[in-house]
């Protein structure tokens, strides 16, 4: 048995359910309380636990996540919102210099067991300066968990452990997923360490995360309409990533495309496939393959938005390209 849930919601119940939990708990962000949430994930939470544990706090990210790291290592356990990964630019030195790197700094003496959310992604003509996709920024950093919840299951289930981290780690929530509902069981269980195989196939692997995950899953339904089997991997964790669920789809169906909404150059998407080259290298019978966005800030407009994206059809192309067959 189940109930179906929308991505927004299962991201409050696990709020509500982490700060009933535990009373170091609390919730820190632009508009969180008051407004309930940018996204209108917090709201209500105010109400029920009030403002000592939803905190609206002022317009300055730096100052708020460097707030948030302290709150971390003196025993609290907060869970820091970001706006939009764009402003997270603004926090970079206190999760990259300081929550990243104080447990190596210290030689194990601290930990930061702060959790930072954050939405992300294109799509909903927001303009260049809301659009980006930084989560691959931050999977190149060690000390950082980063983690890419692309479904309902996980978007309810990845908090919990993420809390339960002693180090800082980052959850990327696609702005694009929080009106999509899903089906969650009554009994699950989420790690925060595995990629999974969201779809089974044979002749191509499609490894994507967050945003893409949809659109990949389309790509291989319309693929197998044409014959072709379409294996989905859900990276759902970009640090540390899952190499083996990734290997193991691979060198079984021995080509490879890798689907995601950054930039093509330094993208995430290059450090997978550098990873397959590596490790799989004589696994494949076609050379690797990505879709990415394409080399622009995010367009305002909504055909060029739409054209700078990843988008199914260039997901069917470029698998119909490796299999030899027309696009």
């Amino acid at each position: 048995m189940g109930r179906r849930i929308s991505y927004r919601d299962a991201l409050r119940e696990a709020l509500r359910e982490a700060l009933q939990a535990d009373p170091r708990v609390f919730l820190m962000g632009e508009d969180v309380g008051c407004y309930g949430g940018t996204y209108a994930v917090s709201k209500g939470l105010l109400e029920e636990f009030g403002p000592e544990r939803i905190r609206d706090t002022p317009l300055s990210e730096l100052g708020f996540v460097g707030a948030g790291v302290g709150a971390a290592l003196g025993g609290m356990r907060p869970i820091v919102e970001i706006m939009t990964v764009n402003f997270s630019l603004l926090a970079l030195d206190p999760i990259v210099n300081t929550a990243a790197m104080l447990r190596h700094m210290s030689g194990g003496q601290f930990s930061v067991p702060v959790v930072i959310r954050m939405a992300t992604g294109a799509g909903r003509q927001v303009a260049a300066q809301h659009s980006n996709s930084f989560e691959g920024w931050y999977a190149h950093v060690p000390g950082l968990r980063v983690l890419v919840p692309a479904t309902v299951e996980d978007a309810r289930g990845m908090l919990k452990p993420a809390l339960a981290d002693p180090d800082p780690v980052l959850i990327f929530e696609h702005a694009q997923l929080y009106n999509m509902e899903g089906e969650l069981a009554d009994d699950f269980e989420v790690d925060i360490c595995s990629a999974k195989v969201r779809r089974a196939g044979s002749d191509v692997s499609l490894i994507t995360f967050g945003g893409s995950l949809p659109k990949a899953l389309r790509a291989a339904e319309e693929l197998a309409a044409q014959g072709v089997s379409a294996e989905v991997i859900d990276l759902r964790v970009l640090r540390p990533l899952d190499d083996a669920t990734v290997m193991a789809s691979v060198r079984k169906c021995r080509r490879a495309v890798v689907v995601a909404e950054g930039w093509r150059s330094g993208s995430f998407a290059a450090e997978v496939m550098a990873r397959i080259s590596e490790q799989a290298f004589f696994d494949l019978d076609a050379p690797l393959a990505r879709v990415c966005s394409e080399e622009v800030p995010i367009p305002y407009a909504r055909h060029l938005e739409e054209a700078a994206l990843p988008q199914v059809p260039k997901i069917v192309a470029a698998v119909k390209a490796l299999m030899g067959t027309s696009a």
